[in-house]
């Protein structure tokens, strides 16, 4: 694949890209499962591994990988969006600390998985660290149990003006599109049949409607993600919100030796538009960060994927944060789902099944998403499905415009917290 042409750097690193088959008609199965990135495959993966005889069935209008799963900037981490007292409060601290446990642990699974199955995604537990550049900074860095000094801190990563930050490490940096692009190989491999260039157009009880044909199935499974809102009925259940992303040409080893990173710990700063980024196998730096405007309608297109005034003020972080301007060798982006109250959930109800509002957290939270659907789809009780994500409903966002106002004001007021800050 022509690195130019792909939607991002990660896929177009991976060469020419063979599509799959279409649904070639009418068919049946037992579990459908509409979308080919990291929950989808995660789900048709683990209900392969416990039920063999299961007829499964991978729906994806593109290729598998096409969305933020083959985009992401490669953190498998045991992050969740919403803080751990927030959830204490509303569900109890014994439950709290289990889904952050499952979470922790599902940072190995990854690693487990994809060494079994022989996926080269340059996985490599390194953990993560949050810088504080700023004294807002490093007071939000204090508040943190995980708080690390300036000399800890710009030991790890050599960034300039460090003051202290938090390091955990339950984090492994790897190449999401080679997860994501093995991971269809191998639910391949157990039986499982992958469709590509399928749209779906939309689903009912025990039924697909795609643009090849129907499959219906007893059990549907709903893993759009970022790509939610496109399905008929869903347009207000996640807002597709864009992070882009760049990645530097390889860096000599001179360069290297004062960035550090030395494990390939990914790294981050204490400010409130994320950033995030990590050291490849290759040794370039990927980068990335929200602050692309949400569209009118949550609607998604190719175009929005490139937004030049963001491109160059991550280009403008990366040279403040480090003191290099490096050669940028690839510009990209993509959605990712975010539900109203933030909250990621997991459910099934009547035949049809879902997960997903990662709100960018997704690389580790999909895979422990993939084995309690697979519980629920089987029937099988066990800690996971008892988690408090499991049968979650957040709220449905406003409608328009109110949601394009609200969610762009948001975006600007928190870039003009940062800014207020460095000052």
């Amino acid at each position: 694949m022509d690195p130019a042409l792909s939607p991002s750097f990660w896929l177009g690193s991976l060469g020419p890209l063979t599509r799959r088959a279409p649904l070639p008609g009418d068919t049946t199965a037992d579990v459908a499962i509409v979308g080919g990135g990291y929950t989808g495959l995660w789900t048709a993966y683990y209900l392969a591994v416990a039920a063999p005889h299961l007829r499964i069935v991978v729906l994806e209008a593109e290729y598998c990988g096409f969305g933020a799963s083959g985009r992401n900037g490669g953190w498998c981490s045991g992050l969740f969006p919403v803080g751990s007292d927030r959830l204490a409060r509303r569900y109890g601290a014994g439950p709290a600390e289990a889904l952050h446990r499952h979470l922790v642990d599902t940072v190995d699974e990854v690693g487990r998985v994809a060494a079994a199955e022989g996926i080269d995604c340059h996985y490599a537990k390194g953990g993560t660290v949050t810088l504080a550049r700023s004294r807002a900074q490093l007071r939000r860095a204090e508040a943190s149990p995980d708080f690390i000094d300036a000399d800890t801190a710009a030991k790890i990563c050599g960034a300039t003006d460090v003051l202290g930050g938090t390091y955990s490490p339950d984090c492994a940096a790897l190449h999401p599109a080679r997860l994501v692009r093995g991971l269809a190989e191998a639910v391949e491999r157990r039986g499982v049949t992958v469709h590509e260039d399928t749209r779906v157009l939309g689903l009912r009880r025990s039924a697909v409607e795609t643009d090849r044909g129907t499959v219906r199935a007893p059990m549907i499974v709903r893993a759009l993600e970022g790509y939610t809102a496109g399905l008929p009925g869903h347009r207000r259940d996640l807002a597709p919100v864009y992070s882009l992303m760049i990645a530097t040409a390889p860096l000599d080893p001179a360069t290297w030796e004062r960035i550090g990173l030395a494990r390939r710990e990914t790294f981050s700063d204490e400010r409130h538009l994320v950033v995030y980024g990590q050291r490849t196998a290759d040794d370039r730096l990927a980068f990335g960060g929200r602050g692309a405007p949400y569209h009118f309608g949550s609607r998604v297109r190719p175009a929005y994927d490139r937004v030049p005034g963001v491109f160059e003020a991550l280009r403008a972080t990366l040279t403040e944060m480090f003191g290099i301007d490096p050669p940028i060798a690839a510009r990209w982006g993509g959605p990712l789902g975010i539900p109203r109250d933030w909250m990621p959930s997991v459910g099934l109800h009547e035949g049809i099944a879902w997960a997903g509002g990662y709100v960018g957290d997704g690389v580790a939270a999909a895979n422990l998403a993939g084995r309690t659907l697979a519980d629920l789809i089987l029937g099988d009780l066990t800690e996971r499905t008892t988690l408090p994500w499991v049968g979650h409903r957040s709220r449905r966002w406003e409608p328009e415009p109110l949601r394009w106002l609200g969610i762009n004001a948001a975006l600007h007021v928190t870039a003009l917290r940062d800014a207020w800050e460095r000052r």
